[in-house]
């Protein structure tokens, strides 16, 4: 199956011509999660998104899938529970894209710290049995301070008590879209990029049945009908409700920006995640993750209300997050000249919920009786005197001694929100990208009962739990050793053990459909045989539109392979250039597009003002 501007035109003259039973509003990663799992089920289901798909916000989050530890602050059992149970569903259905990566907590003593070394040791005994990982090579442990020196010499030794490993995954979060966007294109969907909704159709009593959608690409306007219409956007969930004049609008979102910078590992050098207090005191914390021979940290957290197309990294932003960095590591003195990249991003937060948030939240402290009553069930527990149950049944009913205030942006929930309007629209909002299939499931029940009742349209729907998304199809409880069979042909046609590993780790079990045309492929002028492979099938297979589209979400080249992108991006604007016939207008427009897109991510314009 192709996936490509050629399936885009006959998915877009078929959205003109059927009546669908699921129109999606929204290619992030909770669209995605629905077009898969509603395709998948039979529904006639279409997609448009304004954008390439992930480009709004799913493409630039802490590229964690994150458990949570940071709720066992307050022991939020159930939340850290039902991450960490939805963490290892998405593990098993994308094994290719979420890895095991365990993280660092180093645990210094100052005012406001979110752990000591007792009462980390408490959150990741805790978190080890509801992840199920008691007893495995993940399990939790902690390390003295001499260990975590050790491990990162960089780190500051001042205050410095020692330290907690427990199992975080690192994901790669546009590909995560990208493929269940295509496993939703396999099972039937129509699915295509660049389209934006502009208005809605109604029908004599005021329903929605479908949008006016624009064509970015061809500047045509036309419309499509459905029985049922999602709004899935995100930040932009309100306005998307706003299309509809007649509808009182009350806003739901408040959008949070999250910066993150990326440095070299010779300038900064973590060997795994590590995460920590600001050391501001002002209850967040810090990622500072490996990639790909980079490091990259963050994420600040404030309130946005700029264009949500285009959130930005500002000087304030840089500053923030390079005082927390040389501060725990002040041997690194990483400067704005040494930032190599950099995303912002928008969290798509529903502002009616309080709740914590894994980089922020409440900064509050539960009651010392409940503290007393959480240590002594614990150690019963660990004596075998009472039940799991037990010990639950005491961290649900914990005093909290501070309750969260409106004010601070990292205290809005990230919970999810389904709700359906007078005019019929759903909408789905909100939560986290750990929870993206699981809130589809949710949406895609609603969805089942409303074309069951309302136009007798009875549908069965999938085991989610158990549908691998594209390139998926691994065995996850041995997914290293797969993926490095994968790569094995690769090896043998040619690629090092470094190209095919890096290829088969990319496109999962795809991986094949681009080791069969070694034979016939010849590498294209600037780019290796690997990189030609790669750019090949994201143009067919990924409808990868324009330059900015591979190099940033299709691939990492932007974000984390900064040394080799301005020879790799001559190659790949050429071959697309070849690929589509682009005038030479157009091509200086898309070369133009993607040289903004670096220097943004450079921050050209900032480290310009400093000098």
């Amino acid at each position: 199956m192709t996936f490509s501007i050629k399936t885009r035109q006959n998915a877009i003259e078929k959205m003109k011509r059927e009546t669908l039973d699921l129109l999606i509003i929204g290619g992030g990663i909770t669209g995605a999660g629905v077009a898969l799992q509603a395709s998948a089920s039979g529904m006639k289901t279409g997609l448009i998104e304004m954008q390439d798909f992930a480009e709004g916000t799913s493409s630039r989050s802490t590229k964690l899938v994150h458990g949570g530890i940071r709720y066992l602050k307050n022991f939020d059992v159930e939340v850290v529970s039902d991450t960490v149970k939805e963490r290892a569903v998405v593990q098993a259905i994308a094994p290719h894209i979420p890895k095991p990566d365990p993280m660092l907590l180093p645990i210094y003593d100052e005012p406001k710290a979110t752990f000591n070394m007792f009462s980390v040791k408490v959150a990741m005994d805790l978190y080890d049995r509801l992840a199920n990982v008691i007893g495995t090579k993940y399990e939790n442990y902690t390390l003295t301070k001499e260990e975590v020196l050790e491990r990162e010499p960089q780190l500051q030794s001042e205050g410095l008590q020692g330290g907690g490993v427990y199992l975080d995954f690192r994901n790669n979060d546009a590909r995560l879209v990208i493929e269940n966007i295509k496993r939703a294109a396999q099972d039937g969907g129509y699915l295509v990029s660049k389209v934006k909704a502009v208005g809605f159709l109604f029908d004599d009593q005021g329903k929605i049945m479908g949008v006016k959608a624009h064509d970015v690409l061809s500047d045509e306007t036309f419309e499509i009908k459905a029985k049922v219409v999602i709004n899935t956007t995100g930040p932009w969930s309100d306005k998307v409700r706003g299309l509809d004049e007649k509808e009182e609008l009350i806003p739901q979102m408040r959008p949070t920006k999250g910066v993150h910078l990326v440095v070299d590992s010779t300038k900064l050098f973590v060997p795994q995640p590590t995460y920590f207090d600001t050391g501001k005191h002002d209850g967040r914390m810090v990622f500072v993750v490996p990639r790909e021979k980079k490091t990259y940290f963050g994420t600040t957290d404030t309130d946005y209300t700029g264009d949500y197309e285009h959130p930005t990294v500002t000087q304030e932003d840089v500053d923030y997050l390079l005082e927390i960095v040389n501060d725990r590591y002040p041997e690194a003195n990483v400067t704005i000249d040494d930032i190599e990249a950099s995303w912002a991003g928008l969290r798509p937060l529903i502002s009616e919920n309080g709740g914590s948030d894994y980089n922020g939240g409440n900064n509050g402290k539960i009651s010392d009786q409940s503290f007393d009553k959480v240590v002594d069930i614990v150690e019963k527990y660990q004596q075998k005197q009472v039940s799991r149950l037990d010990v639950e049944n005491v961290l649900n009913h914990l005093e909290d001694s501070l309750a969260e205030t409106k004010e601070n942006p990292s205290a809005v929930s990230r919970g999810s929100l389904l709700e359906r309007s007078d005019d019929g629209l759903l909408t789905l909002s909100g939560g986290k990208i750990t929870d993206y299939r699981k809130m589809a499931e949710g949406a895609l029940k609603e969805i089942q009962r409303i074309l069951k009742e309302e136009f007798q349209r009875e549908f069965q729907l999938i085991d989610s739990k158990t549908y691998p998304v594209s390139g998926g199809e691994l065995d996850a409880a041995n997914a290293e050793a797969e993926l490095e069979a994968l790569a094995q042909p690769g090896i043998e046609a040619g690629l090092t053990k470094e190209e095919a590993e890096y290829l088969a780790h990319l496109y999962g079990s795809n991986v094949t459909q681009l080791f069969e045309k070694i034979p016939e492929t010849t590498p294209v002028e600037g780019l290796t045989l690997a990189e030609t492979l790669g750019l090949h099938y994201a143009l067919e297979n990924e409808m990868t539109l324009t330059p900015a589209d591979y190099l940033l979400r299709r691939t990492n080249h932007i974000l984390f392979m900064r040394d080799t992108l301005d020879q790799v991006k001559a190659g790949v604007i050429a071959e697309m250039t070849r690929y589509y016939g682009w005038s030479d207008q157009q091509k200086a427009s898309y070369t133009e597009e993607l040289n903004q897109i670096i220097a943004e991510s450079d921050l050209t314009t900032l480290k310009e003002g400093v000098k």
